[in-house]
């Protein structure tokens, strides 16, 4: 519109408008919106992954734990009876019913699934020239199995597979061909099985012998013994063993040969597909189809009523689901840890942009702003910045770190975009709320109430003990270091000011301007308080109680672990021969002389001992002759295990009436008391003792689950020649297992004798194991028993996560001092900057930031340390670390200096290096610019 001067008025329509908030403030200072975004990417996208990488060790550990337990153990096994008209059609029929009912609900593995039908009762084979044990010992027996695609895992070696049988005539089989060479069965050999009543004999005829063509494949489990003859020793009398396969045609005539049989259906869950979070679930489908709806709609879909189906997996389930709650509270601190630290983090920055802006956000307030208004704006500002920068890390985590369970991860992501959204307008807001800074005695009143909190959750915890299998995470022991850390870091900035005030008065009475000077700012924060402010002082605190905290329960993990596993093995290293096998001379002499070995015994053991006392009752026990007793008691002492004064076991010579000192465990002393007593070996020989002492517990049995009688093997044997021998042998030093394996191999360590004439040379009846000994020679290693107990996923699950989270926090502890450096660079900058005009030198600027920026550093770390040790001592009981050693122990976590000394000490460095580093590229820039203030204007 144009006046009659000409004077054009602007219109609605052609006025200039406003410029948008968001977009001027964030070109304003771009450098400090990327600043934010950054920061806020990091803090969520570790909110997010801590429960993605938790999910992801807890479902690796129990497909682990799962897999290990073997097919048998953690499959559905089904059983029907065997009829007369049942055949290979019906077997097969069942089985696919079977699967299509339950694959439907759990995930089946195919390559574990077996069905066939087998004879209920194993059958003696009495012919002429079959191989025994003994003349005492019974004949060899047989297991018949119908096995469904038997042709498919084994290779027939001789012969034919079988074919269909009648009731009546001999049964065809094929048998192992390494189980035929061990007993002696020829392929045509008729077998008598027995008399089958009426005079009529149950026979076999085997017309195969095959070998399996991998004996390892858990496939075989709970199958007989399918790949050789087994050592039975369950019976009174040892004896052969083996396992037939018969015709699918011939499952009447395995009835009758059987007197009853069974048919089988095995279907093996895939552990691959069980996730932790989903445990309850799968029991509860597990449970469905062993006593369940499931199992009364498999009665009827497969039309057999006697059908029957049992696991193991929900037991194995539950046992897992114990392990990974007893694990929990480690696993759970150290996120804690950094949540505490990254919420302390997050507020500090919030605190530094609402300093920086206050004179801004005053004046928006002077001008008419509303207090919404204003909150709106700060707000959209934020959220310009912070939710693209959220969203991404939370994609990125779930990209990264895959999980059938994500609604955690995204639920702690939020919490944090909200802590990093809302910060700066909450901390603007009290800007407006606080017209008079806090009074001491509000500060006094809040700080009584969190130590109030703190001493009540430590009290509960160590009254109830939490951490135990199967209590889960207690929220209390997982908050309790966290308030220890928050309390200790008030009472740290109520104590630092004063000492670092008294500290700078003393090096003010020097000559020296620069550590005055320094100290004095050091007690005294950026704006000019008398006390600093708490929050980086928090998150150094909070970071170093936590890492220490956890760090000490490692170490006490490690310790206990490798105290375990030597009581475990009766030394650092030890042999253990069958009781048909004795050590020869030599071997004793070259272990004896192998690097390493500081002390050596050998022990005869005996399981089946009988001991009488006075009242002529006898209890069995184990019987355990120790040839060198001074050994003994050093192995006894090395270990901490039924240590005593290898003097008590000084045997007199003396006839076979003559008592034998021995230790005798406590609950067998009291049986021993009423009078004179002896022990009776196997062999019916009698050996009178008298007791010289009683220990809980000996190296050769340190958890002995029947009592014991320990005698020394010099006056045994002059009694007793006939026991003379060593079938266990113990050692304590740096020694390495595989030169006792070769020792063991390469001077007749092996020795059989008895019944043991059929295995001399480890045949095929035993086998060897992978280091080349005959099966039931072992050699035990302290090391490597250790290295087993913490090889289980489960452990390294939660170790790594908290070394992850010792980073985290480490990280933001870093950040926390070095954006505390930051809120206090332009007071800093401008002191530096009229010190240099009046002659200070640059390396002297340098020691002036890191006097004022060390104490709190050094305090932070001190008192994280000593906080670490109070928390350590006051929960550690609270903790079971039976999960975590891999054992059953009753160890507690005690405070131990040198775990939390060296990550005190390591994040202290860190910081100072940081402190350096931001001295040194940010400094000099900085205090040009404040000199050059002058000539710019």
């Amino acid at each position: 519109m144009t006046t009659q001067a000409g004077t054009r008025v602007p219109t609605p329509d052609t006025a200039r408008r406003p410029a948008r908030w968001v977009r001027t403030r964030l070109r304003a200072n771009p450098l400090a919106a990327l600043l934010m975004a950054a920061l806020a990417f990091v803090t969520v996208f570790l909110a997010a992954a801590f429960p993605l990488v938790m999910d992801r060790g807890a479902d690796t550990a129990l497909q682990s734990f799962v897999s290990e337990k073997g097919v048998n153990p953690t499959s559905l096994r089904t059983t029907s009876k065997t009829r007369e008209d049942d055949s290979i059609a019906e077997l097969d029929r069942v089985q696919r019913q079977l699967v299509e009912q339950v694959d439907g609900r759990l995930t089946l593995s195919p390559s574990g699934q077996a069905y066939g039908a087998r004879a209920l009762a194993d059958r003696y084979m009495t012919n002429p020239g079959y191989a025994h044990l003994s003349d005492k010992e019974p004949y060899p027996a047989l297991s018949l199995l119908y096995l469904h695609d038997l042709a498919a895992r084994a290779t027939l070696t001789e012969g034919t597979w079988p074919t269909p049988g009648a009731v009546g005539d001999p049964l065809p089989i094929v048998v192992s061909k390494k189980a035929a060479e061990t007993i002696r069965i020829k392929l045509g050999d008729v077998i008598d099985n027995g008399d089958e009543g009426a005079g009529v004999r149950r026979t076999t005829v085997v017309v195969g012998l095959y070998e399996v063509n991998d004996p390892q494949d858990p496939f075989w489990d709970d199958l007989g013994c399918p790949a050789r003859a087994c050592l039975n020793t369950d019976a009174e009398h040892e004896h052969w063993t083996t396992s037939g396969f018969v015709d699918g045609g011939s499952l009447p005539a395995l009835v009758h040969w059987g007197s009853n049989a069974e048919n089988f259906w095995r279907l093996p869950v895939d552990p691959a597909s069980l996730h932790a979070d989903q445990l309850d679930r799968t029991r509860g489908v597990i449970t469905s189809f062993l006593t369940g709806h499931d199992a009364t709609v498999l009665h009827d879909a497969i039309g057999r009523p006697d059908l029957h189906t049992v696991s193991g997996l929900r037991d194995v389930l539950t046992r897992a689901d114990e392990r990974y709650r007893a694990s929990l509270p480690l696993s759970v601190i150290g996120p804690v840890g950094v949540a505490g630290v990254a919420t302390v983090v997050l507020f500090l920055a919030a605190a530094l942009t609402t300093d920086r802006r206050a004179a801004e956000i005053r004046l928006l307030r002077a001008r008419g702003g509303s207090v919404a208004g204003v909150l709106r704006r700060l707000i959209g500002e934020g959220a310009v910045t912070v939710l693209p920068a959220a969203v991404l890390a939370t994609t990125l985590a779930l990209v990264l770190l895959p999980t059938p369970r994500w609604d955690r991860a995204v639920l702690a992501a939020l919490v944090a975009t909200l802590i990093a959204l809302l910060g700066f307008p909450v901390r603007a807001a009290l800007l407006w709320v606080r017209r008079r800074p806090v009074s001491g005695r509000r500060r006094l009143v809040g700080e009584l109430a969190v130590l109030a909190v703190t001493a009540a959750a430590v009290a509960e915890v160590r009254r109830r003990g939490v951490g135990h299998p199967g209590a889960g995470v207690d929220p209390l022991l997982v908050a309790a270091p966290l308030l220890l850390a928050v309390t200790g870091g008030l009472l740290l900035a109520r104590i630092e000011p004063v000492v670092v005030g008294r500290l700078a008065a003393l090096v003010g009475r020097g000559r020296g301007l620069i550590g005055f000077l320094g100290l004095s700012r050091a007690a005294r924060d950026a704006s000019g308080r008398r006390r600093p402010s708490v929050l980086p002082l928090l998150a150094l605190l909070i970071a170093v109680t936590t890492t220490g905290f956890g760090a000490t329960v490692l170490d006490t993990v490690d310790d206990v672990r490798t105290r375990a596993a030597r009581i475990t093995t009766g030394g650092d290293i030890g042999v253990s021969l069958p009781d048909y096998a004795t050590l020869t001379e030599p071997f004793t002499k070259a272990a004896a002389a192998l690097p390493g070995v500081r002390t050596s015994t050998g022990v005869w053991m005996e399981t089946k001992a009988r001991v009488f006392g006075g009242d002529q009752d006898y209890t069995e026990a184990n019987l355990v002759v120790v040839t060198d007793p001074t050994a003994y008691a050093e192995i006894a002492r090395a270990l901490g295990v039924g240590e005593f004064d290898p003097a008590k076991l000084a045997g007199t010579p003396g006839g076979r009436d003559t008592p034998v000192p021995a230790l005798v465990s406590r609950d067998l002393a009291q049986h021993l008391a009423a009078g004179p007593s002896r022990v009776r070996t196997l062999n019916g020989n009698d050996l009178r003792l008298t007791v010289a002492d009683t220990v809980g517990a000996t190296p050769a049995l340190p958890d002995p689950g029947k009592p014991f009688v320990v005698v020394p093997a010099g006056p045994t044997w002059e009694r007793l020649p006939d026991a003379k021998r060593v079938n266990q042998w113990f050692a304590v030093g740096d020694i390495d297992p595989d030169q006792v394996r070769t020792a063991l191999r390469d001077n007749g360590g092996a020795r059989p004798v008895g019944l043991a004439k059929l295995i001399a040379d480890g045949s095929t009846a035993t086998g060897k194991d992978t280091h080349g000994l005959p099966a039931g020679y072992t050699v035990h290693s302290s090391r490597e028993t250790a290295a087993a107990l913490g090889a289980d996923p489960l452990q390294h699950a939660a170790e790594r996560l908290f070394w992850y989270a010792a980073a985290a926090g480490a990280g933001f502890a870093l950040l926390a001092v070095l954006l505390t450096l930051f809120r206090a660079a332009p007071d800093r900058t401008a002191v530096l900057a009229r010190l240099r005009t009046m002659g200070l030198r640059p390396r002297d600027g340098l020691a002036l930031i890191m006097t004022e920026a060390l104490p709190q550093t050094l305090a932070a770390a001190v008192g994280g340390g000593l906080v670490a040790l109070a928390a350590v001592a006051l929960l550690g009981g609270a903790f079971d670390i039976s999960t975590l050693v891999g054992a059953k122990v009753g160890d507690v976590i005690t405070p131990v200096l040198l775990p939390v000394l060296l990550p005190t000490a390591g994040l202290a460095l860190l910081v100072g290096l940081g402190v350096v580093l931001e001295t040194l590229v940010a400094g000099r820039r900085q205090i040009a610019t404040e000199l050059r203030a002058g000539e710019q204007a």
